[in-house]
Parts: structure tokens; sequence; C-alpha cells
């Protein structure tokens, strides 16, 4: 029965990615508008279509260097599972191609939402949104897929010699190690894209509208059309994949406690325990369709309108997937299946909370943008100094919120006995999937904000009357507002994520010792201290592996890595930074030297050579973004070999840590500084041309790499260097020299 039950996750992932299509063919049926819409849309499709393929052409070799590193340590050294580097290779292959297909839908939406915006702005909602809900559904689609075709696999394929419990231990942790393809493959799009759309709309920004005064998305500035381009290689492609693994891992990580928590029990529990999470994200892809037809609004709509159309469609799925899951839990008969739903619920609740607060710090129909706004009037400095300590005053209630979270998700779960570390670890893992199982509508949102973006510039580029822009602008406010709420629900879902993953890295140690033979523990024990303790590996505990391993603050290779891994997090947003900033260079020569060389550009009767300016970007995205990334996999590599799994769990924690804090801060900060601007523009403290608006948009272009580059890498880098450090657990035990 169970069995044919778990066949529900292969259907909704085919459900997904068939409603995917249907939107995809809905949304190619629209008109693409005038002419020079359709130039101007291709232009761009090309330009992205372009960078990808440059992209995915480095990743490949990246993959394939790490393919035959586990080959190796699989098949030579035997210190790993030899379906490993199967399973890394398609788990980054999902995740591209999600990015690909997003991306391509999205290419293809920008033109249409501004035509169907001529029409009403309802229209413009409904095309932009239903295309961005693609990208939401080919995600959670791909993600299942790929996680129901390894459990069978599997589940077939492993040998029979062990018992049946640890035979789930063993498949739902090799599964993680997809986890980590996908990881890698996020990386390099959330990093490669960031730099480039940044890079392209700073100096778009700089030269054209503070120097040149010409209007945002003015076809006369020849960064603009590299600028569209980056929006959907980073906004749209980078966010898929970050989201694809950030999925994949909540409900992979789950798997692999649930497994380990029942381990004791019997291996018809045990199952029920492993696809427990998969059911519920199975189900959250129906609900998200329910959520994504509901969502609609008046021709008349302000800012507030907007925004409540989009959370009518998010609220009633989030409230839907309560219910269902505390349903579900109970069908399957899981013991203790009510104590589950409640941390589902308390993951649920943290992403409503870590959204609404982002929407208070980041859109302008509240104070603290309006004020952000207002210090304009006494120039950039002050717009600088107040975003950044709005930022920082925007971590408390997300990071408070996760605390709660964390401790409600592991009390329900264990009872509140916080001594039963395997049901409370296991009830975190549940808060992730609570907080992700919505993903297909939640992720809509966010696609939603490139395109509505890259409408208005076609609008503007096309020459479009007045009341079509004033349109595409609302529809881009409301996007900026939605790309922030979801740079602030993928952050929050990392930090649950990674917390389940640490727990995963402890299971992982116990496979790795097991297939090195290394079947008893021996060592002192921590809590009586006082005589040597023998246990076997199989079956010790989570506590068991602490004292084993000396996992205490006293120990200085747990404090070497908690310095380091807090270290790499701002080591990782500087290289970043200064990345956008030698590439942002680059282009702010190209676009001054255009203006002052090609005669008749400013009076509009001269083309810009906006392929220059694409190429610009391209190339130094593509050279810059290599060595952000290898140092995410290269880290927690030499941490563990040097200070051994202490090292590597202290790592993972002050990375985790200071990495949440930091991309809350630095998300809100960008998302603050570009709805001021946007404020501003809507008439306020002197509008558009203004003093006050030229101060907000270098404070605009300052937060440009905060929101969309650095900050938003973050949360890729916390999951990969756990991913990292899961498959390399048997090279860390084998060998490591302090």
């Amino acid at each position: 029965m169970d069995w044919i039950i778990f066949y529900l996750v292969p259907v909704a992932s085919l459900i997904a990615l068939g409603f995917a299509w249907f939107f995809y063919k809905k949304m190619k049926q629209e008109s693409e508008g005038t002419p020079d819409m359709i130039r101007i849309a291709a232009n761009v499709r090309e330009g992205a279509n372009s960078y990808l393929r440059q992209q995915y052409k480095i990743v490949g070799y990246v993959f394939v260097v790490l393919f035959v590193i586990f080959a190796i340590m699989a098949y030579v050294f035997n210190i790993q599972n030899p379906w490993v580097p199967f399973a890394f290779i398609t788990g980054g292959f999902f995740s591209g191609l999600a990015g690909f297909l997003g991306m391509k839908t999205a290419t293809y939406a920008s033109a249409r939402t501004a035509n169907a915006a001529r029409q009403s702005i309802n229209a413009g909602l409904k095309v932009a949104f239903r295309s961005g809900a693609v990208m939401g559904l080919v995600v959670v689609g791909f993600g299942l897929l790929d996680i129901s075709i390894w459990f069978l696999v599997l589940n077939y394929f492993e040998p029979e010699g062990m018992t049946a419990t640890t035979k789930l231990c063993t498949i739902t942790t090799t599964m993680l190690t997809f986890g980590m393809g996908a990881s890698t493959q996020a990386l390099f799009a959330r990093v490669g894209g960031g730099i480039y759309t940044k890079a392209a709309d700073v100096g778009a920004d700089l030269v054209g509208k503070v120097e040149e005064d010409i209007p945002e998305d003015d076809p006369r500035n020849p960064a603009t059309i590299a600028d569209n381009v980056g929006d959907n290689v980073g906004d749209v492609a980078g966010m898929g994949a970050d989201l694809y693994e950030s999925y994949c891992g909540s409900i992979l990580a789950t798997a692999s406690l649930g497994a380990a928590a029942f381990a004791m029990s019997t291996v018809e529990m045990q199952f029920k325990a492993v696809i427990a999470p998969m059911l519920i994200g199975a189900v959250g892809v129906l609900l998200s369709l329910i959520g994504i037809f509901v969502v609609r609004t008046r021709e008349d709509a302000d800012m507030k309108n907007l925004i409540q159309a989009l959370e009518k469609g998010t609220n009633l799925a989030s409230l839907l997937i309560v219910v269902f899951a505390f349903l579900i839990l109970y069908g399957l008969g899981l013991e203790g299946w009510w104590k589950y739903g409640l941390s589902v619920t308390a993951g649920l609740l943290v992403g409503i909370v870590i959204g609404r607060a982002t929407e208070y710090y980041t859109s302008q129909s509240y104070s603290p943008t309006r004020k952000l706004s207002e210090s304009g009037q006494t120039g950039a400095a002050t717009v600088i100094i107040s975003g950044v300590g709005l930022g920082m005053l925007s971590t408390a209630i997300p990071v408070i919120a996760v605390v709660v979270g964390v401790i409600l998700s592991y009390g329900f779960a264990s009872g509140f006995n916080f001594a039963d570390i395997s049901h409370g670890l296991y009830g975190i893992s549940m808060a992730a999937v609570g907080m992700l199982s919505t993903l297909g509508i939640t992720l809509a949102t966010d696609a939603y904000g490139p395109i509505a973006d890259n409408a208005g510039g076609n609008a503007e580029m096309a020459g479009l009357g007045e009341s079509v822009r004033k349109r595409t602008d609302a529809l881009d406010s409301l996007g900026n507002t939605t790309a922030a709420t979801g740079k602030g629900f993928a952050i929050g879902s990392a930090a649950l994520t990674g917390l389940a993953l640490l727990a995963s890295y402890v299971e992982e140690l116990r496979i790795g010792m097991v297939r090195q033979g290394q079947t008893e523990m021996t060592f002192i024990d921590t809590l009586s201290q006082q005589a040597t303790r023998t246990v076997e590996t199989a079956s010790a505990s989570f506590a068991d592996f602490m004292a084993y391993f000396d996992v205490t603050l006293m120990n200085p290779r747990v404090l070497a890595g908690m310095f380091i891994g807090a270290m790499l997090t701002f080591l990782f947003c500087g290289l970043t930074m200064k990345a956008v900033g030698r590439v942002a260079e680059k282009m702010v020569e190209e676009v001054r030297r255009q203006f002052h060389s090609i005669k008749g550009i400013l009076e509009g009767k001269a083309t810009p050579e906006y392929g220059k300016c694409v190429m610009i970007s391209t190339k130094g995205a593509q050279h810059e973004m290599i060595v952000p990334s290898l140092l995410a996999i290269v880290a927690p590599i030499l941490t563990g070999v040097i200070f051994g799994v202490s090292g590597v769990l202290g790592l993972l924690v002050g990375a985790l840590s200071s990495g949440f804090v930091l991309a809350v801060f630095m998300a809100n900060s960008g998302g603050a500084w570009d709805n001021a601007k946007k404020y501003v523009e809507e008439g306020h403290f002197g509008g558009k041309g203004s003093e006050t608006h030229k101060a907000t948009i270098v404070g605009d272009t300052v937060g440009d790499p905060f929101k969309d580059t650095s900050g938003p890498s973050l949360n890729i880098l916390i999951k990969l260097m756990s991913m990292i450090s899961i498959v390399m657990a048997g090279l860390v035990l084998s060998c490591h020299l302090f």
C-alpha cells in the first residue's frame, strides 16, 4: 500500500511539468506586439541564450572533473558509494534544465506582458505571473521526478546483503549527492548571472541616468539590452537553479533523517518516514496550481492591491498545505504523525513571517523605504547610510523567526524531549519541507519580477504610450517587492535546510565508517566522564557521534572551523562584489565611449552598439564567477583534510549562522534602495530628474550587487558547503592532518 502511495510523487511531477507546458503554450499564443517590440525581445533572447551556452560549457568542464574525482573515490579507493558520480551529474543536469526552461519562457513573455498591458493591468499581470509559474512548476516537477527516479533505481539495485533499515539509510544518504550537483550548478548560475546583470545595470544607471539624465531602459543607452538580458540570466535562471537545489535538498535531507530517526522501528514505519516529505512536496504541487489560478486583480489596482492579488494565491496554497500535511501524515499512519504536522506548520509560518518582514522593509508601501527615499534630499551619502542601517535592522525578525521555528519544530517532533535528537532533527527538516512545499507558486511570484521588469524595458524602448508605461511601472514595482520577498524566502529556507544537512552529514559519517570497516566506536563518555565506552557504529546515536569526534566548543578544531566558516561568507561576498565592480567599470567606460564617439545617439538618430555591452557582461561574468564558486567547493575539503570531522562541523555552523544574517542584510538593503528610487520616480520628493532622484539612483546602484549577486548567492554557499562535506565525508574519515 505504501509503495502505491509513493507513486503519487512521480505523478505529481508529471502534472507540474504538464501545466508548465500548458502555461508556456498559452503565453506563446499571446501577441508579442509591434515590430519594434518583437525586435527588442529577440535581441534580449539571443543575448540570454548566448550567455547560458557559455556558462553551461564552463560548468560542464567543472562537472567532468568532479565526476572523475567521485568515480576514483568510489571505484578505486572504495570510500564512496558507486552511484554517487551519476547522482551528482543528474542533479546538475536537472537544475540547469529547469533554469534554462524558465529563462526561455521569461524571454518570450516580456514583450507579451508589455503588449497585454496595453489592454489592462490585469491582463499584463496574468501573462507575467503565469509565465513566471512555468519557472516554479518546472523546478518542482524536475525535482520530484529526479527524486522519484533515484529512489526507485536505488531500491532496485542496492545489494541485498544489508538489512532493510540499513538499506533505506544508505539509499537516502546517497540521494543527497545529487543535491550537490544541483548546488554546484546553482552557485555558478547565481554568481555568474548576478555579475552579468549587475555590471550591466550599474553601467546603464551611472552613465545613462545620472550622467546623461536619460530615462531607465531608454533605447539610446547602449547597456540597456545587456541589462535586460541580465534580468533573465540572473533573476530567472539563477533563482530557479537556486531554489531547485533548496527544494530537493530539503526533501532529501528529511528523507535521510527520517530513515535514521526510525531505524530502530519497523521497516514499514521507516519507509513511511522516508516518503512523507516526498508526498508533502507532491501535494504541494497540486495546491500551488490552485493558488496560481486564483491570482488576478482589478484595473485600477494600486501597489497594495497588486500585492494582495499575489498574496491571495500564496496564502491559499499555504493554508491548504497545512491541512493536507496533517492528512498525509495521518493517512500514512506515521508514528507521532500530528507532531510532524505541527513541525510542517512551524516551517510554513516561518516562511510567511520572513516574507512579510521582507515586504515591510523593502516595499515603498511602508515607512522604512519611504523614509529611505526622504533621506535622498540630503544627498547620496545619507541614502547609503540609511540603507545600510535599514538592512541591519531588518535581520532581527527573520533571525528570531528561524530561531522560534527551529525550537518549535524540534520540540513538536521530540515531544519537547530535547535529548531525543534524531526525532527532533527530523522535525526541523520537516519544517524546511513545509516552507518549500508550495514552491510552485512561491517561485512563480519571484520569477514574475524580472518578466515585469523586462516588459517595462520593452515598453520604454518601443515607445509605447504613457498609460502603458504607467501600468508596466506598477507591475515592475510589484516585481521588485516580490523579488525581495523571494530572496528572503530563499535565504530562510536555506537556514532550515542547512540545519537538516548538518544532521545528514552525521548520517553520512555513519555509513562511511561502516563502509571502511569501522563497525565499532570507542571513546570516553563525555556525559559521565568515568569510563571508556564502546558502541556499534550502525546503531550509534547523534550524541555518540558528537562525543566520538569531540564536537564541543572547547575543541580548538571546532572553534577554528567556526571562524573559518564565518570568514568565508565575507570573503565570498567580497570576491563577488569586487567582481561586479571590475566588470561594471568596463561597462561604464564602454557606455561613455559610445555616447562620446557615436554621433547622434543622444538625439535618437543613431543606433547604439548594444552587442559590445552584451559581450562585456558575458566575458566578465564567465571569468569572474570561477574563483568564488570554486572557493565553496575547495574550502570544506581542505578544512576536513586538515582539521577532521570536528573542524568541518564547526565550518558549517559558522558559515550557516553568519551567512544567513549577512544574506538577509544584503538582500533587504538592496531591495529597499531599489524601491526607494521607484518611490521618488512616482513623483515624491521632486520626482524623476531631481537631485533626490539622482541620490537614490546611487543608492540603488550600490544595492544592485547586494541584492542580486552577493546576498542571494550566500544561501547556495551555505548549502553547497554542506553537500560537499557530505559527499567528501569518506575522504575526511580516511585522512586529516591535525
